[in-house]
C-alpha cells in the first residue's frame, strides 16, 4: 500500500516560542498539558501553527498508511477540515441512519469542492437506529454508549479495515475535533494524540477556543452548513440520548420530514413494548450501560455534573 510522503521533507514551522506539551507523555499518549489560561492567551496565528505541528509531528512518529479527518458536517468540524485538510489523504462521514439529510449532502458536497476523497459508513444490518429502537427503546443518557458503539465505532472499525493490511505494523490517523476548553468533563482527558491498536487518535484543535474557531472562520472562506444555523449542532446523529426540552419540536419546525421519521418510529416502538418517547429517559431500571461521551459525540453530553437515573 501506498505511504504518505517522508515527512522528514516536511518544513516545520518554528514552534520554539510557543507554549507545548511538557513532554508528560508515554508510548502511546501525549496529553496536551496547556492550562485553560495559556490557551486563552493564544493568538490565532500561534494557534494554526500549533496545530499545524501537532498534525506533522504524528505523521513524522507514527508513517501512518492514511490521514483521516473525521468530519460530522458541523461548523467546528468544517473549520477543523479546512484548517487541516492539506494533510488529510481523506474525510470520513459516519451516516447513522437518524440523522438530517442536508447536513449529509453538505459533507459530500464540501469533500467533493474540496478534491478530498469521502468514505459514508453505515451501521451494517442488525445494527441500525430503528432495530436498535425496537430492541432496546429509545436511549436515555444511559443508553448512549451503546448508541455511540453500534451507531458510530463500528464504522469507525470499517473505515480502519480499508487501509490496514499489517495490524502490527500499518497505522491510520483518524483526525478529530475535540477541543480541551469545550467542557470541563472533557477537560480530565484531554489527549493531544493516543493509539489504540493500529489507529491513532490525534487532535490537532485541542487548544483552539470557541472565539479562535470564530475568528478563524471570519478570517476565511470555511463553508458554512446552515443546519447549525437552525438546529445549533450539525444534526448529523439525533439518536436521542442527550436531546435537551424542546429539540424535537425544533427539529419538526425546521425539518418536518425528520420529525415524522421519528414520530412514526416511537409508534413502533409502543407497539412493541418498549420505552417509546424519543429524548426522554427509560423508566428506571430500564438502563442498558452507563453514559459514555464518546470521541465523535463531543457536544452529546449532560451539563456537567447532572447526574444518570
Amino acid at each position: 500500500m501506498t505511504r504518505l510522503p517522508d515527512p522528514e521533507a516536511l518544513a516545520f514551522p518554528d514552534l520554539a516560542d510557543l507554549p507545548r506539551a511538557r513532554n508528560r507523555q508515554n508510548t502511546d499518549r501525549i496529553e496536551c498539558d496547556l492550562t485553560l489560561d495559556e490557551i486563552e492567551a493564544l493568538t490565532l496565528q500561534q494557534a494554526m501553527l500549533r496545530s499545524d505541528g501537532i498534525i506533522r509531528a504524528a505523521v513524522k512518529r507514527w508513517n501512518p498508511v492514511a490521514v483521516i479527518g473525521l468530519y460530522s458536517g458541523g461548523n467546528d468540524s468544517t473549520t477543523m477540515m479546512h484548517l487541516l485538510r492539506p494533510h488529510l489523504t481523506h474525510a470520513a462521514h459516519i451516516n447513522t441512519g437518524i440523522g438530517i439529510d442536508e447536513t449529509r449532502t453538505f459533507v459530500r458536497d464540501t469533500c467533493a469542492a474540496w478534491s478530498l476523497p469521502l468514505i459514508e459508513e453505515q451501521p451494517p444490518p442488525g445494527c441500525t437506529y430503528r432495530e436498535l429502537v425496537l430492541r432496546f427503546g429509545f436511549p436515555g443518557p444511559a443508553g448512549h454508549g451503546l448508541m455511540y458503539s453500534r451507531l458510530k465505532e463500528r464504522g469507525l472499525r470499517e473505515v480502519r479495515r480499508r487501509f490496514i493490511v499489517t495490524p502490527r505494523k500499518d497505522r491510520v490517523l483518524f483526525v478529530a475535533g475535540m477541543r480541551l476548553a469545550e467542557s470541563a468533563r472533557r477537560e480530565r482527558n484531554a489527549n493531544e494524540e493516543h493509539r489504540d491498536g493500529s489507529t491513532v487518535w490525534v487532535s490537532p484543535i485541542i487548544h483552539w477556543t470557541t472565539k479562535l474557531m470564530g475568528e478563524y472562520r471570519d478570517r476565511h472562506d470555511v463553508p458554512h452548513n446552515e443546519v447549525t444555523d437552525h438546529l445549533h449542532m450539525s444534526g448529523e446523529c439525533l439518536c436521542g440520548a442527550f436531546a435537551k426540552p424542546g429539540e424535537l419540536e425544533q427539529i419538526r419546525f425546521f425539518y418536518p420530514a425528520m420529525a415524522e421519521q421519528i414520530e412514526a418510529l416511537e409508534g413502533e416502538a409502543r407497539a412493541a413494548g418498549v420505552h417509546a418517547t424519543w429524548g426522554t429517559r427509560p423508566p428506571r431500571g430500564a438502563t442498558l450501560t452507563a453514559p459514555s461521551v464518546g470521541v465523535l459525540c463531543q457536544k452529546c453530553e449532560l451539563p456537567f455534573g447532572e447526574g444518570v437515573q
